[in-house]
């Protein structure tokens, strides 16, 4: 009888046991029944394997808290980018390149009128006049200058060239036109004399240097050019570089 009484365990292994059931179930009974909460598990100890790979979703995530060193470098693509998201403040200007097409526009001297794209310099001519009026400049550009008018009664378009140096090269393919080898100031070169709609070319070789040709437009219609009163005219485009 002694023996027994002498092998029954104290009070205080008895509370212990018990304070260990009770801790050890009620782990057990969170694990059985799903209810295990932060906590349950000690902080900064889940870890990646610890959790089912594609199970982290968006309402996993508070907002406004995946920052740039939360993401590896060049993995963000552009089917992960919504459609007209991106806005020029998104981009550094100075990291683009130009694009290839558009390395011609440095030299245009104006966005609008691009009178300049890659150093061929561009002016527009559309003279319009009535018949028995005096020479008037239409042009001077490149080192060619040109005069015209419409003669008088007849409304005859009359227009005539004249370089600013000596020794240049000239020719027209207009009705009336004329080459001159010997192309100097005063030599008022033919550019065009029509009686009707002519298209034609007009090419200047300066002795500085300067190159002209103009691609043309001439017209004689009494009263009616453009549907004005006006008796003739003529319409180009000259190019100089």
């Amino acid at each position: 009888m002694k023996s027994l009484l002498a092998r029954r365990p104290s009070p205080a292994l008895v509370i212990a046991l018990i304070a260990l059931f009770v801790s050890l179930s009620g782990v057990s009974y969170g694990v059985a029944t799903g209810f295990i909460d932060s906590r349950e598990i000690k902080n900064n100890e889940v870890r990646s394997l610890d959790i089912r790979n594609n199970e982290i979703r968006t309402r996993d995530l508070r907002n406004n808290e995946v920052r740039g060193i939360d993401i590896r470098n060049s993995t963000v693509q552009s089917r992960d980018i919504a459609l007209n998201a991106v806005t020029g403040d998104d981009v550094k200007e100075d990291t683009l390149q130009k694009v290839p097409s558009a390395m011609l526009a440095d030299t245009a001297t104006s966005a609008a009128s691009a009178t300049e794209v890659g150093g061929i310099e561009m002016q527009r001519i559309a003279f319009t006049g009535d018949a028995g009026g005096s020479f008037t400049e239409i042009l001077n550009f490149g080192g060619l200058r040109l005069e015209a008018r419409c003669a008088p009664v007849t409304g005859v378009l009359e227009v005539q060239a004249n370089p600013t140096a000596q020794n240049g090269e000239f020719t027209s393919n207009f009705t009336g036109g004329v080459s001159d080898d010997d192309f100097d100031p005063g030599d008022d070169a033919t550019v065009a004399m029509n009686a009707d709609d002519e298209n034609g070319q007009v090419s200047y070789a300066g002795s500085d240097n300067n190159i002209v040709t103009i691609e043309g437009f001439a017209v004689q219609d009494l009263n009616d050019v453009r549907g004005t009163a006006q008796d003739c005219g003529f319409f180009g485009i000259a190019q100089a570089g």
